[in-house]
C-alpha cells in the first residue's frame, strides 16, 4: 500500500492524525469467544503479513529512512502526556495497514467496548475487568461507579487523617511510617509510584514495602520503624495470600514484642481486600478495611484501595493526578483511530515482532531514575497476562504469545547488558523512555537524553567492518591489527526500538504510561484470542508449594517423601531435610 493510502488512514501527519480520521475503528461485530474454526493465524490477513514479512526483511531501517524523508515524524503518535515514535521498527505503511486489518479481523473495536462496558472479558473466571472504572472511565453499571466513588472518599479521608495526625496509633501518637505488606500487584504498583516521586510531598508518611516471605525483607524494613508510630497496610485481594499473611503475623509479633497489647493492635493495621469477612476474623477493624471489587485483577489494582499507600505518602492531589492521567489514556484508547492510537499501534507492533519477526523478548529501558522499577512492574503486567498457551475457548495455540520482558534504568544498563542488545546473536526490541521536561539537574538530563538517543541510533545504524577498520587506522593501529580487530567491533544494526517521550515526570504522566501498557497488553491478547486476566499457572505453583511445605514440616524423611511421591522433588527434599529437623 502506498503513502497516500496510509496517510488517508492516519489523517496525514502525526499532528493531524490526532484530530481526524475517517477510518476511526474496525468493523468487527461479534462479541465473546472467537469461533474455534477461525483462528487468527489462519486468516487471510495473517497470511498476507507473512508474505509481506518476507519482502520487507530484504530492506533495512536505514533504507526505509532514506526512501521516506518524513518517516521520523510520520511514524509517531501522541496521546495525553505520552508521545510514541515507532519509526525505528522494520515496518512500512503497508505493514501498518495490514496490522490494522488484522485488528479488524480480531474484532478489536468490539473487544475494547466489551472491556469498558463490563462484559465478562475474564471468561475463565466469569468476571468483568473494570480497572478502567477505578480511574473514572465510564461504565454502564452505576453501582460500580458508586462503589468506586465511595471507596475513594474513604481512602481520601483516611489519608488526610494519617497526614494531619488525627488518626493515631494505640498510644495516641500520630503515625509517621506506613509499611505496605503485599506481593505482586499489591506491591509493585504502589512501590513504583512511591519510588517515582520521593520529593513530591514531604508532609506524607514515610512509606516502606515488604513483599517477600523471606523474613529478612520485613526485618530489614522494621529496623527503621518505631512500633508506636507504625501503621501496616495489609493488601491481599483474597486475604489468603501466603506471603502477605505470613508477614502480617510477623508484624503482629513485632508489635507484641514492643509491648503493644493484642487487643490494641487493630489500631496499627489497615486492610485492602475483596474478602472483608476474613480480614475481620483476622482481627482488623471494619472501619480500617478498604474494599476491592472482584472485577479488579491484582496486576491492575494500583488504581484501587491497593493504592492507599500512594495517597497517604504523596497526597490526595497526586493520587488524583495519577488516576486522571490513566483516564486520559483510557479515552485515547477508546476513541482514537487505530492508526494513531498509541496502545493499538504498540500492541500491533508487539504482534509483528513476536509472531512475524520471531523476537522472544522485549527490553524496557527508562532513562529516568524515578522509573527504575517500571521493568519489574511490566514483567508482571505483561508476562502474567500474556503467558498463555490456549485460546479463550481452551483450544491450543499454534503461535507464540507473550514475550519475556526485562530491563533496567538508563544509563545503568549500558554498563551491563547493552552489549548483548548491540552485538548479541538475538534481536531484542527495546522501548526507550525519556522525559521532555528535565526531571533532574539540567546537565544530567542532557546526558540522559544524549545517551538514550545514542543507544537507539546505535541499535539502528550499527557499525560496519569498513567503518570500524577506518576508525582503528585513525587511532594509529597497523593495517593488520586493524583488519583483525575490526571484525570484533562490527555492530550489525537494523535492530528495532520505540522511543516514548513523557511530557514530564509527574503522577499524571505515570498514570498515562501505565494505562498505555495495560491497553497494549489487551490489544495483544485480543489478537491472540487469549484471556489476559487469569493466572492459572501461578495457582498451580502455590498449591504445590503447600504440599512441599507440609513435607518439610512433617515428622521424618520417610513421611515427607511419601507425601510428595515425585522422585525428582524427593531427591531434593532428601538433601534439604537435615536442615529442617523433625518436630518434638
Amino acid at each position: 500500500m502506498g503513502r497516500n493510502a496510509w496517510s488517508a488512514r492516519t489523517g496525514g501527519s502525526t499532528h493531524q492524525a490526532r484530530g481526524i480520521n475517517k477510518h476511526r475503528r474496525g468493523t468487527g461485530v461479534n462479541t465473546g469467544t472467537r469461533p474455534a474454526g477461525n483462528p487468527i493465524d489462519k486468516s487471510p490477513t495473517w497470511l498476507a503479513l507473512r508474505k509481506h514479512r518476507d519482502a520487507i526483511k530484504r530492506s533495512s531501517l536505514e533504507q526505509l529512512f532514506h526512501s521516506q524523508p518524513g518517516r521520523g515524524a510520520n511514524f509517531s503518535a501522541s496521546g495525553g502526556p505520552v508521545y510514541l515514535n515507532y519509526s525505528k521498527n522494520l515496518v512500512s505503511e503497508e505493514t501498518l495497514q495490514l496490522l490494522v486489518e488484522l485488528a479488524d479481523s480480531a474484532e478489536l473495536t468490539r473487544a475494547i467496548e466489551d472491556l469498558f462496558n463490563g462484559q465478562p472479558v475474564n471468561n475463565t473466571e466469569r468476571r468483568a475487568a473494570l480497572h478502567t472504572a477505578l480511574r473514572g472511565s465510564a461504565t454502564r453499571d452505576e453501582s460500580i461507579g458508586r462503589f468506586v466513588s465511595q471507596t475513594l472518599e474513604r481512602m481520601a479521608a483516611f489519608s488526610r487523617g494519617l497526614r494531619d495526625g488525627s488518626i493515631t496509633s494505640s498510644t495516641g501518637k500520630p503515625f509517621k511510617t506506613l509499611v505496605n505488606i503485599g506481593i505482586g500487584g499489591s506491591d509493585l504498583g504502589p512501590r513504583l509510584a512511591i519510588n517515582a516521586f520521593p520529593d513530591l510531598d514531604k508532609e506524607g508518611l514515610t512509606i516502606h514495602f515488604a513483599a517477600n516471605i523471606d523474613s529478612g525483607d520485613l526485618q530489614q524494613t522494621l529496623q527503621s520503624c518505631t512500633p508506636e508510630t507504625t501503621l501496616f497496610m495489609v493488601s491481599s485481594k483474597s486475604f489468603s495470600t501466603l506471603e502477605t499473611l505470613h508477614n502480617a503475623q510477623a508484624a503482629r509479633r513485632w508489635l507484641s514484642d514492643a509491648g503493644v497489647a493484642q487487643a490494641c493492635q487493630h489500631h496499627h493495621f489497615a486492610i485492602a481486600t475483596a474478602n472483608p469477612e476474613a480480614a475481620q476474623k483476622w482481627g482488623a477493624s471494619a472501619d480500617r478495611i478498604f474494599p476491592l471489587g472482584e472485577w479488579v485483577g491484582g496486576r491492575y489494582s494500583l488504581w484501587s484501595a491497593i493504592g492507599l499507600p500512594v495517597m497517604a505518602g504523596l497526597g490526595e492531589t497526586a493520587f488524583t493526578a495519577l488516576l486522571n492521567g490513566a483516564r486520559e489514556m483510557d479515552n485515547h484508547f477508546r476513541e482514537a483511530p487505530f492508526a494513531s492510537n498509541l496502545p493499538v499501534v504498540h500492541g500491533l507492533l508487539a504482534i509483528w515482532q513476536r509472531n512475524f519477526l520471531g523476537y522472544h523478548s522485549q527490553a524496557v529501558l527508562p532513562y529516568i531514575h524515578g522509573l527504575a522499577l517500571l521493568p519489574c512492574y511490566l514483567q508482571q503486567l505483561v508476562m502474567e497476562s500474556l503467558g498463555k498457551s490456549v485460546r479463550r475457548d481452551g483450544t491450543a495455540l499454534d503461535i507464540d504469545t507473550g514475550a519475556v520482558v526485562w530491563g533496567e534504568e538508563g544509563t545503568n544498563g549500558q554498563h551491563s547488558f547493552h552489549q548483548l542488545l548491540l552485538q548479541g546473536t538475538e534481536t531484542v526490541p527495546v522501548d526507550f523512555i525519556i522525559t521532555q521536561s528535565p526531571h533532574c539537574e539540567i546537565d544530567a538530563h542532557r546526558h540522559l537524553v544524549a545517551n538514550c538517543l545514542a543507544q537507539s541510533r546505535a541499535l539502528m545504524q550499527g557499525r560496519s567492518r569498513d567503518q570500524a577498520f577506518r576508525e582503528l587506522l585513525d587511532k594509529g593501529f597497523s593495517q593488520a591489527v586493524a583488519k583483525n580487530l575490526a571484525l570484533h567491533q562490527v555492530v550489525t544494526g537494523n535492530r528495532p526500538s520505540n522511543t516514548l517521550i513523557l511530557d514530564d515526570l509527574s503522577p499524571r504522566s505515570l498514570g498515562a504510561l501505565l494505562a498505555f501498557y495495560e491497553h497494549s497488553v489487551y490489544v495483544q491478547s485480543t489478537i491472540w484470542d487469549i484471556n489476559p486476566f487469569d493466572q492459572w499457572g501461578v495457582e498451580l505453583g502455590k498449591n504445590l508449594s503447600r504440599e512441599i511445605y507440609d513435607a518439610l514440616n512433617a515428622t521424618g524423611k520417610n513421611q515427607a517423601t511419601a507425601m510428595i511421591g515425585d522422585k525428582a522433588t524427593d531427591a531434593l527434599l532428601e538433601r534439604l531435610l537435615p536442615s529442617h529437623p523433625k518436630k518434638n
